[in-house]
């Protein structure tokens, strides 16, 4: 005896199959997913960067360049090396700052105001949708060649410190973080070509 199912039940499957194969071919063509893709190929990074912080109580904005270094998934480190060298490095949730002999650290489940900041970056970098979106309302521009992404925290006390961190890039390449700040301050840190290791 031949199980048979009922013509509405094979509708309402047929139906299912078909939204099911219209979301995998939009989540396929999503330009964010894709370009996230591309972002986790990347596994090391080494680039040199200059930083332009402007400041409404200074008269002239901060300069400061050295180099970042990145480690997949989650390994994030700044030196800078002028106007004087410190090492700031993000690993596994935990953000050490080095300056001179002396080292700070500070969990960032402490500090939840930073997050914004470091993540927006991480995240970016390693590829992480769901921990962009998590933190960040994501808006993308542009196409694979050249893009920008718009990330405003989601979180009001966060919103309160930080407004938007623009990321632009080319490819899997990042080129540029800007981080608007709610009072007004803003910093610009532009990357340059890969260094060696």
């Amino acid at each position: 005896m031949s199980a048979r199912l009922p013509r509405g039940a094979l509708c309402l499957l047929l139906l299912a199959l078909a939204a099911l194969l219209a979301a995998a071919a939009s989540a396929a063509t999503d330009p964010l997913d894709a370009l996230l893709r591309e972002l986790a190929t990347r596994r090391h990074s080494h680039v040199a960067f200059t930083e332009v912080q402007y400041l409404a109580m200074l008269d002239r904005p901060l300069e400061s360049s050295g180099e970042l270094l990145y480690d997949a998934p989650d390994r994030l480190e700044k030196r800078t090396l002028t106007p004087r060298p410190e090492t700031l490095l993000l690993a596994h949730g935990v953000l050490s700052a080095t300056r001179g002999k002396r080292t700070r650290t500070l969990e960032l489940s402490a500090y939840p105001q930073l997050a914004p900041l470091l993540e927006s970056l991480r995240a970016t970098l390693a590829g992480d949708r769901s921990a962009l979106e998590q933190v960040f309302s994501v808006t993308l521009e542009g196409d694979a060649a050249r893009w920008t992404l718009h990330l405003t925290p989601r979180d009001p006390a966060a919103a309160r410190m930080v407004r938007e961190v623009v990321i632009g890039g080319e490819q899997a390449d990042l080129r540029s973080v800007e981080i608007l700040q709610a009072d007004g301050d803003r910093s610009l840190l532009t990357t340059g070509k890969e260094l060696p290791p």
